[in-house]
């Protein structure tokens, strides 16, 4: 599984790339891998409220259909519009293409309570 380095992880297969105040999500590689195809996924409304742990959307797959949670508390304040139609992007291209939303963070040290690379590692090894 990938699992690059420089992203912050939820214990609920999310990932963080911390920018200026504002975290860019997506799901990992072990999560688009465990879901199968991927044929359509519901972001967050621009502007939508979270709390960490809150959800945020929902992705369907020809498997299942799983919940997007916040990995922190912020507001939404960017969608990616492209994954409407081409929800496959989250399979091809899970930390870039295929990242989900953008958080304005409430409290930007809410993201040193993510797991690092190693710690989410060791999560999906067991």
């Amino acid at each position: 599984m990938n699992v690059p380095d420089d992203l912050r992880y939820s214990p609920d297969h999310e990932w963080a790339r911390l920018d200026d105040g504002r975290i860019r999500v997506g799901i990992t590689d072990y999560a688009q891998d465990a879901l199968g195809d991927v044929v359509y996924v519901d972001p967050p409304a621009v502007g939508t409220v979270v709390a960490a742990h809150d959800k945020l959307g929902e992705v369907e797959s020809t498997k299942s259909v799983s919940d997007i949670y916040a990995p922190v508390a912020g507001t939404v304040v960017d969608v990616n519009g492209d994954l409407a139609d081409n929800p496959q992007m989250l399979n091809q291209d899970p930390y870039g293409e295929g990242w989900i939303c953008v958080i304005e963070l409430a409290d930007p040290a809410a993201v040193d309570e993510l797991l690092d690379a190693d710690g989410y590692r060791a999560l999906i090894a067991d």
